[in-house]
């Protein structure tokens, strides 16, 4: 029997796609992979998963041997709560800092960049992976990058002095545009091979998501991280997220593709090609 490899990220913003799948999914040939974006970019990139919520930079960059489901995404159209820039600085004032990053996502650390560079001047980007948490270098007053649950987390534990930038609100506020931070990614191979089943998956998803959006209360009581978010902070977080992929996302995609292209973080700028 042929598998069908997905994976999940383990974060709480997949929760609408994740929450009611495995009900959808009785009966077909699934294996369910949880992990980083980092993780299940190499993954995807490897093979060993077949598809996967990843980084639309992972896209990007080997745009050639894959293709995107249609009408899916994890998006914004302003502040997203869950990829934040932390700093005791003024936004004007970062373009000599040393950002420490958690190495978890490849798109926002090069929104990072293209931020500072597009539109605030920053010439030099100069990062760097540090051998010990970046939530102790947050508290320590450094300079540094968090996505996912642990930006949630540390926004609740914000030092005297400090400020917090959302990428996803200062993307909307320098480009008028909607972020996406990640798209359902499908390898080439997997659509020849696997192509009934992921025609099956992309109509689970809709069925999935639009289950939890219509039940985000009764969600979110299931939820194990309504422990440190509440249940009212978790339907918040879901509500300012977008799960589409229409011509708004996609306009939004492209310019981001378009600088990382202008400053060499891309070789090129990528086609978009769908999985039919």
């Amino acid at each position: 029997m042929t598998v069908l490899n997905i994976g999940h990220i383990h974060y709480i913003n997949c929760v609408p796609f994740f929450h009611f799948l495995p009900a959808t999914l009785e009966g077909h040939a699934v294996r369910i992979v949880q992990g980083v974006p980092s993780r299940l970019n190499a993954m995807l990139h490897d093979g060993d998963i077949d598809v996967s919520p990843s980084s639309s930079f992972e896209y990007a960059r080997n745009w050639r041997q894959y293709l995107l489901l249609p009408e899916h995404s994890i998006s914004c159209f302003g502040d997203v709560q869950s990829v934040l820039l932390f700093s005791t600085r003024d936004l004007e004032d970062l373009k000599e800092e040393v950002f420490y990053l958690t190495g978890e996502s490849a798109t926002s650390i090069n929104l990072l960049q293209v931020l500072l560079r597009e539109y605030l001047g920053c010439e030099n980007f100069r990062s760097t992976v540090p051998d010990r948490p970046v939530e102790e270098l947050i508290a320590e007053g450094k300079t540094a990058l968090l996505i996912g649950d642990r930006a949630l987390r540390a926004a609740r534990n914000r030092i005297e002095g400090q400020q917090i930038y959302d990428l996803g609100g200062l993307w909307k506020r320098f480009t008028g545009l909607p972020f996406v931070f990640a798209l359902w990614i499908l390898r080439r191979d997997a659509a020849e091979k696997k192509g009934e089943a992921l025609r099956a998956l992309r109509r689970q998803l809709a069925q999935s998501r639009e289950q939890a959006m219509e039940n985000l209360g009764e969600v979110a009581a299931e939820t194990p991280e309504k422990e440190w978010m509440g249940e009212e902070g978790l339907v918040d977080y879901w509500q300012c997220m977008s799960y589409d992929l229409g011509e708004e996302h996609l306009r939004g995609v492209r310019h981001f593709f378009h600088l990382c292209a202008k400053y060499g973080l891309l070789p090129e700028e990528p086609e978009i090609h769908f999985f039919a």
